[in-house]
Formats: structure tokens, sequence, C-alpha cells
């Protein structure tokens, strides 16, 4: 439950303030973002081939890149890219044996938005609620000439943040995403369980408006 309350809080924000007046971002206006995004990983990712492997992937950071459409004042929808994020995954049996196994994926989400920028002009939160589109690719495990296939994942995501404006078009923001990522996975073509990824992602980034 706790790991599903930003996606919660988030679509009850959005749905009570749709219609609440705002002044900073007119409709037709946009921005563009360049930052760093950290994926972190739930700490429980599951196990596979019947319970018999427990998963455990690492973190990792990459460069990411945002782009936001307002179509009405302080609402606008947002596309979030990024460079391919890396994981190493370590597979446990009961008695202690590890396997290695890495993958790359990229995460592609679109969000609607809400924008509080009339609340306080310096200090402008915001919150949103999306899908997240996750294609991995590059599998490998190291046991024997074994193939690893993690299949690509569909999910809801939540989105909070706060921008600090430092001039009139020009913002750093600090931001926090859940995603939900529970791809299936695949070991010689048969299918061996799903991967609990459902990471949170934490960003800074500079953003300009236009």
């Amino acid at each position: 439950m706790k790991r599903h309350a930003l996606l919660i809080a988030a679509a009850t924000v959005c749905t009570m303030t749709l219609a609440t007046s705002a002044i900073a971002a007119p409709a037709g206006s946009w921005t563009v973002g360049v930052g760093a995004g950290y994926v972190m990983p739930t700490d429980d990712n599951g196990s596979l081939v019947n319970d018999t492997l427990k998963v455990d992937l690492d973190s990792d950071t990459r460069p990411t890149l945002t782009g936001e459409y307002f179509f009405a004042e302080n609402i606008g929808v947002e596309v979030l890219a990024a460079l391919p994020f890396h994981h190493d995954m370590t597979l446990t049996d009961a008695a202690g044996n590890v396997i290695k196994a890495k993958t790359q994926h990229l995460p592609p989400t679109v969000s609607l938005q809400y924008h509080f920028d009339n609340m306080n002009t310096m200090v402008k939160p915001f919150v949103g609620v999306g899908v997240n589109y996750t294609t991995f690719f590059k599998e490998r495990i190291y046991l024997n000439e074994s193939s690893l296939k993690v299949k690509d994942s569909v999910g809801v995501a939540g989105h909070i943040g706060v921008d600090f404006p430092i001039a009139a078009r020009d913002a750093v923001r600090v931001d926090a995403r859940y995603i939900n990522i529970e791809p299936d996975v695949e070991l010689n073509g048969n299918d061996i369980g799903t991967v609990d990824i459902n990471p949170w992602v934490f960003g800074v980034s500079y953003i300009k408006s236009f």
C-alpha cells in the first residue's frame, strides 16, 4: 500500500485542482528540462523460477530530458525521456548460490500535471499522474549459454516536484516519481516469473519556459 501512496495522492490532487485558477503557466506555453534521474528499484524485487531464485537489482543514474506543453492554465502534458539505465541483477537460490545478470532499459513516461504556480512566487510545486512504457534490451545472464529476456512493461506513474525560479523563464526542479514496472522474464524462451522493479525516480533538472 505504501508504495502506491504517491499515485493515489497525485490522482486525487489532479482531480480536485483542474478547475483552480492560476497565473504563471498560460495555455500555449511549454517548457524543456535537462537534468539527471536516479532510478532506485524497490527493496523487494520478487523471485523467479517458482520462487527458487531471489532477485535483487541495483540503482542507476542517467541524464534525463523532459518537455511539457500547457494546453490550459497551469495544466500540462509532460513527456519524460532519458538515456538507457543500466541495472545489474543478482539471482540467489536458497543455498546462497549466486547467478549474475544485467539489463538496460528506457522508461518513457507521459504525465498529466497540475502546477500550483499561484501559491508562492518563489516555490512552485506540481503534481502529476500518467502512464509509463519501459522497454528492456541488452539482457545477459552469466549461466552457461543461457539466454535471458526481460519483456516490456506498461504501468501507471505518479509525479511530484517543486520548481525554484532563478529567472523569469528559468527554474531548478527537484522531483520524485513512482513508476509501476513489473516485467515478465524468460530464460531460454521459457517464462520464469515476474520481476518487481517498481522504482522511485529522484531527479534534479534545469527548466526553461517558452
